[in-house]
């Protein structure tokens, strides 16, 4: 079992910044309903019923084998392996 680090600071209302020993992330939202974006690029979305513990997460842009890239990226990159042609 390690230690964790985690530090959130209120940017506005709605809006958090967090800082862990790892990545560092923004958060949109409030009680109920959030969305986060993280420095690695992982993007998630949680709904919750406040003061009853139910919640239903959805993590949006990671897999299990690394984080996926956008459809324009993978353009740009069939694009320039093209142009090297």
């Amino acid at each position: 079992m390690g230690f964790r680090y985690r530090k959130s600071f209120k940017i506005a209302p709605g809006v958090r910044l967090n800082v862990g020993s790892k990545s560092s992330s923004i958060s949109f939202g409030g009680w109920g309903m959030r969305y986060t974006i993280n420095s690695k690029g992982k993007r998630t979305t949680s709904m919750g019923i406040p003061g009853t513990g139910l919640s239903y997460v959805t993590t949006l842009s990671s897999s299990s084998k690394g984080f996926n890239r956008t459809n324009a990226y993978s353009q740009r990159q069939q694009l320039q392996q093209r142009q090297k042609k």
